[in-house]
């Protein structure tokens, strides 16, 4: 079957690669869209260490194959979107409502792939680049057959990430005021999830003015190319800061724009040691620095949650899908998403 593979020093779209049979808990999907997420381009280029030679992808969409024993909630047929979340569901923080910090969902990888004999990693228990995978029953959720797979395949990350961050971690307020920097595939979802939490005012930055009309559409309110007019927009600060692009001077941007009792969110990854730095002195009027895994998502309740938006014509999904490319195309795929040409560019196989 066909995927895209990364050994460390390039990627490959390849025909030959072979998946085990479904275990039991385990649930065998043949992809039909995965969204291609700077995630993966950050394992290419290296700003997240992953093992190689691993199979890229990890938000995808597609029919269920087969299942393994045990395996009630979906079956053969079902159209599922895919979450990364291979969370236990038996420790205390899965107990707690909170699978995004299941330590069992952020170890060491499956090999569930192998090619021409050799075991290849699975990327964020999940590769959605390849014809088909091979994930944990917790991550499959039943979607409904109606909504296209191309635009339910962005769900399991981009959406949970972005509009996860603002009505699970920030909980946003009806009438709060919202800042956005970087307006990208996550930071899309941030703005529409600012919209549909009732924000007042939605502030997104980018510095490219291309980006303007999109960004409206998802509900921002104003559009600025640097944070230097943030201030003129929100006199006292913004409630919420989120830093969608992980770069650090935007990290300390963010934090600078907050008014009191802020809070800045971090979903953009900078490289594994940056560092960054805020005045000490300005924490003290209740601000808060936050980090954000995955939206502090529930992705059996989130999933479910966000297609119904969707059908209810409150959550954009097909607006977020710029281009598909066949899997064959993986570099024109990447390097368009990677000059900023796209929202989201979606593999179709």
């Amino acid at each position: 079957m066909r995927g895209v593979i990364f050994d460390g020093k390039q990627t490959q779209v390849v025909d030959d690669l072979e998946i085990r049979d479904p275990g039991p808990g385990e649930v065998r999907v043949a992809i039909s869209a995965a969204g291609l997420c700077h995630s993966d381009l950050s394992v290419v280029d290296g700003t997240i260490p992953f093992p190689v030679p691993v199979v890229l992808g990890h938000e995808g969409a597609g029919v269920v194959e087969a299942v393994g024993a045990g395996v009630t909630h979906v079956e053969p047929g079902d159209h599922v979107s895919l979450s990364t979340l291979a969370n236990c569901g038996a420790c205390a923080e899965c107990d707690r409502g909170r699978p995004t910090m299941c330590r069992k969902a952020i170890g060491m990888p499956q090999q569930p792939f192998a090619r021409d004999g050799r075991p290849l990693y699975q990327f964020a228990s999940n590769s959605a680049f390849a014809e088909r995978t091979l994930v944990k029953a917790v991550q499959a959720v039943r979607i409904p057959k109606d909504i296209p797979l191309t635009s339910a395949a962005l769900i399991g990350c981009g959406v949970l990430t972005g509009v996860g961050a603002v009505l699970n971690r920030a909980r946003v307020n009806h009438g709060d005021s919202v800042l956005v920097i970087g307006t990208g595939g996550i930071g899309l979802n941030v703005i529409q999830g600012a919209r549909i939490a009732g924000a007042l005012k939605i502030v997104a930055v980018d510095s490219n003015p291309a980006k303007e009309s999109v960004a409206r559409q998802f509900g921002a309110t104003h559009f600025l190319a640097s944070t230097e007019g943030v201030k003129d927009i929100l006199p006292l600060g913004a409630d919420h800061a989120f830093e969608c692009v992980g770069r650090i001077e935007l990290i300390r941007q963010a934090i600078d724009s907050l008014n009191r009792h802020g809070q800045a969110v971090l979903l953009g990854v900078p490289p594994a040691t940056a560092e960054a730095s805020f005045l000490v002195s300005s924490m003290y009027l209740d601000k808060s620095i936050l980090g954000c895994r995955y939206g502090s998502s529930r992705p059996q309740r989130d999933i479910a949650l966000y297609a119904d938006l969707y059908r209810e014509g409150r959550l954009l999904l097909d607006e977020l899908v710029t281009a598909t490319y066949p899997v064959e195309e993986f570099d024109k795929a990447a390097q368009d998403a990677h000059e900023g040409r796209v929202a989201r560019a979606v593999l179709t196989f």
